[in-house]
């Protein structure tokens, strides 16, 4: 049997309702931090499922840095204007333009990086793998150029207030959390030192 005070605990710290954090606990046996992972990887599944629906609503957030030397603009949409006006969607979309302010990221996702920068990084970092052995050089180059780009790509990044999530995960529990579709349209970042 799974506490009320564990339930309560999950729920606080995920959002998420009462009955998928029972359900999670229960699944994990009540370890949270499996109840957790089980949750995250839910909320990627809902956001697969839900990745055909059509994007009509959203917020803008906007984020200046305390300097006043670094600004963002990020458009977080979603299917409804119900969903938009939550005051919940809106933090989310906030908090996500703070971190682009703190990490400045060069892309949205990972199909944005052009075929010409992959190359380029490639050749470049062929020269750290060269006196590996020749059956690993290639896996090895992989794993260089995927960790490279993971910091450029902001849905890969980790997130800024919590650094065990992604801000993939950061949208896919919106997502778990609200019903709807979600994603991260655009953003523009500013700053005095570009």
């Amino acid at each position: 049997m799974i506490s009320a005070s564990l339930i309560k605990e999950l729920r606080e710290a995920t959002g998420l309702s009462i009955a998928e954090c029972r359900k999670a606990l229960e699944e994990a046996e009540g370890d949270m931090a499996k109840a957790r992972i089980i949750l995250q990887k839910k909320g990627s599944e809902i956001a697969a499922k839900k990745g055909d629906r059509t994007l009509g609503a959203g917020a803008v957030s906007a984020y200046i840095h305390a300097s006043g030397a670094v600004g963002v603009l990020v458009e977080l949409s979603c299917e409804t204007d119900f969903v938009a006006r939550n005051p919940e969607f809106q933090a989310i979309a906030r908090d996500i333009a703070m971190h682009i302010a703190a990490s400045s990221p060069s892309y949205l996702k990972r199909e944005d990086i052009p075929e010409d920068e992959r190359n380029k990084v490639t050749e470049t970092l062929k020269e750290e793998v060269k006196d590996k052995p020749a059956d690993m050089q290639e896996k090895i180059l992989a794993g260089k150029v995927d960790a490279y780009f993971a910091d450029k790509v902001l849905l890969e990044q980790a997130f800024i207030k919590d650094p065990e999530k992604k801000i993939q995960d950061l949208v896919n529990a919106a997502v778990q959390k609200f019903g709807e579709r979600t994603e991260i349209r655009r953003y523009s970042r500013f700053s005095t030192s570009e």
